[in-house]
């Protein structure tokens, strides 16, 4: 009896062992293909904060929440599934699929600039509503379906990372991935937006005046450069997109313009040879979002 017991709690701690190591593996899995997505996350905490500016700041928290409640929901009941069905079955899908969320990033980010600079009502039309739940409701909607394009380059980077593991370690894998990033940039955007309640909290308390102050004066031209990096994001991700979709399918050109170019200016690596590629990837987007925006015109719409 005594050696049966020992036995099983030998067998015990061997599965103890052995979930140990796979919690292990999918920590180190995890982590390498969530800083592969880096530069996804940075854009995606750019773009974010300019879907609350104008709205009555109580509503900023309850807007973020929902957003990232969307983002988890885009994430791990659409991309999640969606990604492992593709890999296993249709793996050849994945890449043209992201090409066309490319192109819709890269659309959006050329309305947005023909809007900043012609102050075009139709690129604005947001713009036109009057009531603060039609609004946010509109804000929400565009945050996620903004989300939902930019989480689907996450999820393929965390995937590409993956190729050997098997099914059940890359589901978990990417569900850890998109859990934490959510959390991250969520978490970052809920305080770059209410910086300027914490700066008017500090000023009123008497204590650190001086900084509270400081992150009033801040807040405004913040949210101004990250419109505007936001912005950027949409033509650089959906540019960088499409490039890379292009070379999948054979057709390298303007890859390996831009990456002569990076290299040529600043290197292998680094920030200047990021900039570059940044820079050609977005000219890219700018072009495929005015050839979108071109097509869409001739689209008749209703009224019309």
């Amino acid at each position: 009896m005594a050696g049966g017991l020992i036995a099983l709690l030998d067998d015990i701690a061997a599965i103890a062992k052995l979930a140990a190591a796979s919690v292990d593996d999918v920590g180190v899995a995890a982590a390498r293909a969530g800083t592969k997505a880096a530069g996804v996350v940075i854009d995606d905490a750019a773009v974010t904060p300019g879907y609350v500016v104008g709205l009555a700041p109580e509503r900023e928290l309850p807007i973020i929440a929902k957003i990232g409640v969307g983002s988890l929901r885009n994430k791990l009941l659409i991309l999640l599934p969606a990604a492992l069905i593709l890999s296993a079955l249709l793996p050849w899908a994945i890449t043209p699929i992201l090409m066309l969320g490319g192109a819709f990033l890269s659309y959006e980010g050329v309305e947005k600039l023909l809007h900043k600079f012609t102050g075009d009502a139709h690129a604005d039309d947001a713009a036109a509503i009057t009531d603060p739940a039609e609004l946010e409701a509109r804000q929400v909607s565009g945050a996620i379906r903004t989300d939902l394009i930019l989480s689907a380059e996450i999820m393929a980077i965390a995937l590409a990372e993956l190729p050997q593991q098997s099914l059940w370690m890359q589901a978990v894998v990417l569900a850890v991935v998109g859990v934490g990033i959510t959390i991250a940039v969520y978490g970052a955007v809920a305080i770059i937006v209410k910086m300027d309640d914490i700066g008017l909290a500090l000023v009123k308390s008497g204590r650190a005046v001086g900084l509270g102050r400081g992150l009033l004066k801040a807040m405004p031209v913040l949210l101004k450069v990250l419109a505007w990096v936001g912005t950027a994001a949409m033509l650089w991700v959906g540019g960088g997109i499409i490039v890379h979709g292009l070379a999948g399918f054979g057709i390298a050109g303007p890859e390996h313009v831009i990456h002569g170019a990076a290299v040529a200016v600043g290197g292998e690596g680094g920030f200047v040879s990021w900039l570059v590629t940044a820079l050609g990837s977005g000219v890219v987007g700018i072009a495929v979002g005015l050839v979108v925006v071109g097509l869409l015109k001739l689209v008749p719409r209703k009224g019309h």
